[in-house]
């Protein structure tokens, strides 16, 4: 089978993997928040001690819509919802603070959405000061947050910088104008290296840049000068993520057609073309979908063998609790997931009457445990292997058998107790943990649940 004929048969639809199990097939049904809570003290009494704990916020609000975006947003240009949100915020917060037996030091700090930049410095401020004021911060936190390039001031970068903010994330997806208006993302290349001049000028080390390929209307030379500034405005790590069309969940995408997308063949060569570029760029590809300079952190995780990965996506640093907070916030306890209500109404009549504003959860038993590790090595290290006695669980030897078909393709080399990721397979990461997906193999959905695979 050719290389062409390859990609058509992997093109399909397969979950991103920040998780295992993935939401669409968590258990709810057996969960309930007394055995939340308890998973939440387990889970902080053995991660406060050694390593800290992560905190994700989401702030959802955005002035205008994104249509290529997947993210749980609100759209509005009434600013003010940010003070009673930030309240709502920390009331949440201080409902995990009731149940913690010390205080929690807190390792990883993001801000996600949405816009966080939709909020003023002084809101930022007030959120922050309010989140970190019963905590103590570890030495080595690393605090970052995603910002829009159009509407990010220097005053947000000092507010934040002087919180201890020192990772940026900047949402780009493409420069070429006919992209932008077609995806209702304008932001010029001036105003992004503007940004990226102030941050490093207040002391931020670390920039990221999101850029999107298979997006309507992209062409190979559209992309290549996208590219070419990005390369010379050398931000400390690139996320070069695969367009998820998923019109079905996301309305906003109706305001173009697939015709007006890449083919899968076509998107797979924007994809080479953005990889080839960005590695005679300097870059070094790190796990899936992620390029950074040698000096980057994540560079240093991947060479050491500590990458993890999360709903947060990629990181250095492992926490074994993971609490969000916000609408749609999903918290992670390792042996548990847990996700807010999606609306901002529900969320805050929720958490104003005393209650966790969570919706559905899954307890993951032995055997989901043991997948997830295996699915977490192939997604940061392309590499995993298992002993006889793991052999021994039925649903995931049944797994490791489904490789076989993979191997047979080349996307990885399977031997008794360990399989290896090729090169080819590299970009495949996500139909190989599929193999591995027992609850997806399961039950198959009636309907499409997630974006193709490339």
């Amino acid at each position: 089978m050719n290389k062409k004929e390859l990609i058509e048969k992997y093109h399909v639809a397969a979950p991103r993997y920040t998780s295992y199990p993935t939401v669409p097939y968590w258990k709810a049904e057996s969960f309930d928040i007394h055995k939340w809570s308890k998973a939440v003290v387990r889970a902080f009494d053995k991660s406060n001690s050694e390593d800290g704990i992560s905190l994700y916020i989401h702030l959802p609000f955005c002035e205008d819509l994104c249509t290529y975006c997947g993210c749980n947003t609100r759209i509005t240009k009434n600013h003010g919802v940010e003070r009673p949100y930030i309240e709502t915020l920390l009331k949440e917060w201080q409902l995990y603070l009731n149940l913690f037996s010390t205080k929690p030091v807190i390792r990883e700090l993001h801000l996600g959405g949405g816009t966080p930049t939709f909020f003023s410095p002084e809101h930022l401020d007030l959120l922050i000061n309010g989140l970190l004021k019963d905590t103590e911060v570890h030495e080595e936190a690393e605090f970052s947050f995603e910002a829009h390039p159009a509407n990010t001031t220097e005053a947000h970068l000092i507010t934040l910088g002087n919180l201890g903010f020192k990772r940026l994330s900047l949402g780009i997806q493409d420069f070429d104008p006919q992209v932008q208006l077609a995806i209702n993302r304008i932001q010029s290349v001036e105003q992004v290296e503007k940004v990226s001049d102030l941050a490093r000028k207040n002391g931020y080390y670390s920039l990221n840049y999101d850029l999107i390929y298979g997006l309507p209307n992209q062409t190979f030379s559209g992309l290549g000068d996208t590219i070419e500034e990005v390369l010379r405005l050398k931000p400390d790590r690139i996320a070069f993520y695969s367009y998820a069309h998923v019109p079905w969940m996301r309305p906003g995408q109706r305001r173009y057609t697939e015709n007006d997308l890449p083919s899968p063949e076509c998107k797979q060569e924007l994809y080479e073309l953005g990889r080839k570029l960005l590695k005679e760029g300097g870059y070094v590809e790190i796990g899936m979908d992620h390029f950074t300079l040698d000096t980057d952190s994540l560079y240093q995780a991947e060479k050491n063998g500590t990458l993890h990965r999360n709903f947060m996506g990629y990181t250095h640093q492992y926490s074994r609790l993971m609490v969000g907070l916000g609408v749609s916030s999903i918290s992670d306890t390792w042996d548990a997931f847990a996700q807010n209500a999606k609306t901002v109404e529900t969320y805050r009549e929720l958490v104003n009457e005393g209650e966790f504003p969570i919706v559905k959860g899954h307890a993951l038993n032995n055997t989901d445990l043991l997948i997830r590790k295996h699915i977490l090595n192939i997604m940061c290290k392309g590499y995993t292997n298992w002993t006889s006695l793991e052999k021994e669980n039925d649903v995931f030897a049944e797994g490791i058998e489904r490789m076989r078909w993979l191997a047979q393709d080349g996307l990885v080399v399977l031997s008794p107790y360990e399989l290896q990721v090729t090169g080819f397979g590299k970009r495949f990461l996500r139909n190989i943990c599929m193999m591995l997906d027992a609850r997806l193999w399961e039950s198959q959905p009636g309907t499409q649940q997630f974006s193709l695979a490339d």
